[in-house]
This record gives structure tokens, sequence and C-alpha cells, in this order.
């Protein structure tokens, strides 16, 4: 018998680590290959790690409520399999790279305790600064004329970290007191009262009610909601709408979904087709394919779209359709479909939920006009779908303007106007329009 390590495999791009939530198996238990083994827990998804092969597992490692990197072991197992140097070298090179990976993050930390030893232990005015305080000034570039502005608060006079804190935050507010000013929105400070969020101290106690019912947020609750609230501080957000006359499509797609059901075994919905849509619009757009980091502007080459999908237990996630510009409707649908599927029975791999450059929300799921969606971060631009609906519209013809009963829908588009504009976006909402109100599959 041969024994073999079980590691943690790569959760997803950007993830190093994840919880162990439970065990699915025992000591001694006997398994076979991709049988789930233990439920973990990223900040992004909730997964289940494999067996790697067929065998038994005679150590299990990694208690459950520990946190574990990605390339370290949670378990061996036996097998009458020996590892070939193709499956030791993939292993290796996991591993490896979850090492750069925190190498880097230690590299940055070094660098700047390097840059705060290098710092002059006194400001020119004979202002005492502590290896913490220096830290954070190298970390945050702050001047030492700065600093020797700072009243410190500690004992003798020294400066704390609180006192840079509130420098930085004070700095913090000047920049966006000077950017009201150039828009001409500046707030007047007796409406300042009411806009300025309380401190978590001063916040007022919520009122209950007798029947109230107080409900905690459960962990994916908890990460979506701090990921919309960091959207919104990252993001301006602006929002365009445009309508869309979708009776040629509805016409085309209830022609073929009886033949498409019987030939590939899938429902051919909207949300395909929306989706190949904008993958289109987005090859030409490639302005609208980007993220921001920092004061730099990536132009991705992918084009990864994701679809919000709603969860049975109310939550929501994002699987995202990879290269959607590279795959035919059939090869779409087939895809949204089965991310969908999975989402709902949690059975989504975390590489599958990362990576999208582009979101697809379909609002008309739920009968709903339309919506303002937020970005999901660090992605700039999200559509929202509305419902279709038969609507009287002007349809112009050789004869003359008529009314007619046509199938219109309501297409948003929510986008981060740090990076894009007004221009760009209905441009693209334009486009986008045409391909649906003309659309044609062009492999089918």
């Amino acid at each position: 018998m041969a024994t073999m390590n079980i590691v943690l495999p790569a959760m997803g791009e950007g993830v190093i680590e994840a919880t162990i939530n439970k065990w699915l198996v025992s000591e001694g238990t006997v398994v076979s290959e991709d049988d789930p083994l233990v439920d973990v827990a990223t900040d992004k998804v909730d997964s289940e790690v494999p067996a790697p092969s067929d065998g038994k597992i005679v150590t299990i490692i990694a208690k459950e409520g520990s946190v574990v990197k990605v390339g370290e072991i949670i378990a061996i197992m036996e097998n009458d399999a020996v590892a070939t140097p193709d499956v030791e070298q993939k292993v290796l090179m996991e591993v490896e790279r979850v090492r750069e990976t925190i190498n880097e993050e230690k590299n940055e930390i070094r660098d700047a305790e390097t840059a705060s030893r290098e710092m002059k232990s006194r400001t020119p005015s004979g202002k005492f600064l502590s290896p913490l305080v220096r830290s954070i000034a190298a970390r945050e570039n702050i001047a030492y004329a700065d600093l020797d502005k700072i009243n410190g608060t500690g004992m003798d006079g020294r400066i704390t970290r609180d006192d840079v804190m509130n420098f930085l935050a004070d700095k913090e507010k000047e920049k966006e007191t000077e950017k009201e000013k150039e828009t001409g929105k500046e707030i007047k400070t007796s409406d300042k009262k009411h806009t300025e969020k309380p401190s978590s101290g001063a916040r007022e106690k919520m009122n209950l009610q007798n029947g109230d019912v107080v409900v905690e947020m459960d962990r994916v609750r908890r990460l979506i909601a701090d990921h919309m609230v960091q959207s919104k501080k990252v993001s301006p957000h602006v929002t365009s709408f445009i309508d869309a006359d979708v009776t040629r499509l509805v016409n085309w797609r209830n022609s073929v979904k009886d033949k498409f059901l019987a030939a590939e075994g899938q429902k051919l919905t909207l949300t395909p087709i929306f989706i190949d849509a904008a993958a289109r619009a987005l090859y030409e757009f490639p302005m609208i394919n980007i993220s921001v980091d920092g004061t730099n502007i990536i132009i991705k080459k992918n084009i990864n779209i994701g679809m919000a999908t709603a969860l049975p237990d109310g939550n929501l996630i994002v699987p995202v359709v990879k290269n959607a510009n590279e795959k035919s409707l059939t090869g779409i649908a087939k895809n949204v479909n089965d991310l969908a599927e999975r989402a709902r029975n949690n059975k989504l791999k975390p590489d599958e939920i990362t990576g999208g450059t582009f979101t697809v929300t379909n609002f008309g799921s739920y009968n709903n006009l339309s919506g303002t969606p937020i970005i999901n971060q660090p992605q700039a631009a999200i559509l929202g779908t509305g419902a279709v609906r038969k609507m009287p519209a002007v349809v112009e013809t050789p004869e003359g303007d008529m009314i007619a009963i046509r199938h219109i829908m309501i297409l948003s588009l929510s986008y981060d106007h740090r990076v894009i504009d007004g221009a760009l976006a209905g441009k693209f909402l334009n486009r986008l329009k045409e391909i649906l109100e003309n659309y044609s599959p062009d492999n089918f």
C-alpha cells in the first residue's frame, strides 16, 4: 500500500487559505475518486474537496474549524496506485504558486518595515517617532514636514498611531471637500450634520416592537453585504437605461427551443442569449471590459461574464462563463444551465466564481421591469436585463408609422464613472440593443 498526501487544492483567484467546515469522511473510510471528502469555506464560496483517487483515509490532519493554506496537507490516504511524476509535479507546482503568493505579501511587509527603519526617529522639530508610527508613515508616504504638524497626544507630546490615523482621515476629508468645490456641489455645513455617518459608539439603538423577529445574517449574507458596501465606497455608480424591441429574438427562440431541448437535452432560456449578446458588445467595446488598479486601467483580454444567480436560501452567487465570446450559443447555454444547477446545489468549484470581467443580472426572472445593479468589484460595469413584455409600440413601415404589439424590454447598465463616461456607456448600450433587436447566433 502506498500513501498519498491530500492537500488543499487551489481555491480560485486570490484565495490562499480556507476554513475546514466539516469532514464528510472519517479515518478508515474507503472512498472512490472524486467522492467529497470535506466541506471548506473561503471568503468567496463554500466548496467540497474531492478524493484525488480511490483509497482509504488513514489520517485526518486538518481539524474542523482550522484555517489551512492552499497546498498544505489536510489528510493522508492509502491506495494501490503509485503517484506519477505528472501528479507529483502538479502538486509541487501548486504548492510553489501558493508560496510565491505568500512570499509576495511578506516582501511587501518587509519593504514597508525597511522603509520605516530608514526613516529618522525624530521630526525636524524634534518630535519622537516610534517604529510603529514610522512604519505607517512609510506605508502612507507621509512627509516629515507633515508629521511635524501633528499634535501628539501621547506621553510628552509623542505622536501616537491614533494621531497619524486621524491625520490621514482629515487629509481624506480635505480631498473630498476640494472635489465638492470643484464640481459646484459643496455641502452646506448645516446639511453635513444630517449626512455625516454617526460613529459606531453613537449609533442609535434599534427599537424593537412586540412580534419583531431578529435574524442574524449567515456567513454568506455577511460577505455579500460587505461586498456591496465596499463596491459603493470604491466606485461612483451611474446607471444608464435603454429599451429594446426583442420581438424578432423572442419569435426565433420560441421556434427553436423545442428542437434545442430534443437535440441537446437542455432548455434554451433568454439568459444565455443575453450573455452571448453582451460578449459580442464587449468585444467591440473593450473599455467596458476593464478593472481599476489605483490609477491604472486594466483592459481584460478575456471576456468572462458572471451571471447573478439566486440560491434557495435567499443568498446570491455569481458563477462565471469563461471566454464567453469564444463559445457558440449552444456552448453558452450548456455552461449557463450547468453552472446554475450546481450553484443551487452548492456544487460550484471556487474557480468557477472568480475571474469575471463583467456581470449580467436578470431582473426579468421575477417579472421586474428594470433595476440599478451594484457593480461586482473589481469589475467596472454590470448589465441588468428587465422583463420582456408585450407592449404597443410605434413601428416604421414603408406605408408609414403604425402601432403594433411588440416584445419590449429595458436594459440597464451600472458603471464605474471614474473610468467609464456616459458617452461610452451609451454607445455600448445602444450597440447591445442593436445586437438583440437583430439577433442571429453566429454559431448555433
